[in-house]
């Protein structure tokens, strides 16, 4: 992992100038942090990887500066003084990009803004191919759900009665998967996390990492999920923006919801491996347990997938 001690270095690998102050990090997600660098040139947002092994394959660089280049609003990439997406910092993998300053994830952001936004997107030109990938396809499946569970009791976890309550939901809802109906370069990351307000007030994406090979249509309706499951009656508006702007993709019925189930059930099961690693400390553990807060909170059920299909239909 990077430190105060590393701004020089990053400044000197992205031709960023001389540095005036470096403070972080200043967000965290599940693979990486953000640190933010000022220098003579600009504010930076300095992204590091936590696994050296699981850095993005160069495309998706290039898929991100072709979305910015197609009018998508996202931080502006900054490349290494060598041409190169990231440096490495020892073993430690990392990127630069424009300083944004973001308000907090908000999923009741503007269905109209959410729907436009990602219609740009999926009209992106892109002609490489970034491969697909079981995480946004592929079931869990009943005896991992029931492996898992029972490893949590035996550890006394207090995850253990809260993935038990959930298991046959999960499992059913993976009954529903089904293969796209189309492909093509898509973010597959776009929770609200990663589709947030500027403090300007303008939308921004951020995080690319993931993005790869994906069903338009289920994309659409993972964001669906996401910025209308709370009030359905922000469905047809963002579903409208969408078709308005452009956009290819269409939800026309439950199997559509795939890579939803896909992603969400392979991020509650990471929890629950990750809790019991060995190595894990108190304190990840409990933030560990908040992140499965989400799944009590704001549950994504069978019913919560009819729900937003009634009110798109």
């Amino acid at each position: 992992m990077i430190g105060a001690d590393d701004a020089e270095a990053i400044a000197a690998a992205f031709d960023l100038g001389d540095v005036l102050d470096f403070t972080g990090p200043c967000a965290r997600g599940e693979l990486g942090q953000v640190w933010r660098l000022s220098s003579t040139t600009g504010e930076w947002a300095v992204k590091e990887s936590f696994d050296a092994g699981a850095e993005a394959p160069p495309a998706t660089t290039r898929f991100n500066e072709a979305a910015i280049r197609h009018g998508v609003p996202a931080p502006a990439v900054r490349r290494a003084a060598d041409g190169a997406d990231q440096a490495l910092l020892g073993a430690t993998p990392v990127r630069v990009l424009g300083w944004v300053d973001l308000d907090e994830p908000d999923p009741s952001l503007d269905a109209a803004i959410v729907g436009s936004t990602l219609a740009r997107l999926h009209r992106v030109d892109f002609a490489e191919h970034l491969a697909a990938h079981w995480w946004y396809t592929d079931p869990v499946g009943a005896v991992a759900w029931d492996t898992l569970i029972d490893e949590l009791r035996e550890a006394r976890s207090p995850l253990a009665e809260r993935f038990a309550f959930w298991r046959d939901e999960f499992v059913a809802l993976e009954g529903w998967l089904a293969p796209g109906r189309a492909a093509q370069t898509c973010h597959r990351d776009l929770w609200a996390d990663n589709l947030r307000r500027t403090t300007a007030g303008t939308p921004c994406v951020i995080d690319w990492d993931n993005a790869g090979e994906a069903d338009p249509n289920q994309e659409l309706a993972m964001v669906l999920f996401e910025f209308a499951s709370d009030d359905p009656r922000r469905a047809p508006l963002l579903i409208e923006s969408y078709v308005e702007a452009g956009g290819p993709g269409r939800v026309v019925g439950r199997a559509d919801f795939s890579m939803t189930i896909a992603a969400l059930g392979h991020i509650a099961h990471r929890i629950g491996t990750l809790w019991l690693a060995p190595g894990t400390t108190p304190g990840e553990r409990l933030r560990l347990e908040g992140r499965f807060d989400e799944t009590d909170d704001r549950p994504f059920t069978r019913a919560v997938i009819d729900t937003l299909l009634d009110a798109v239909h």
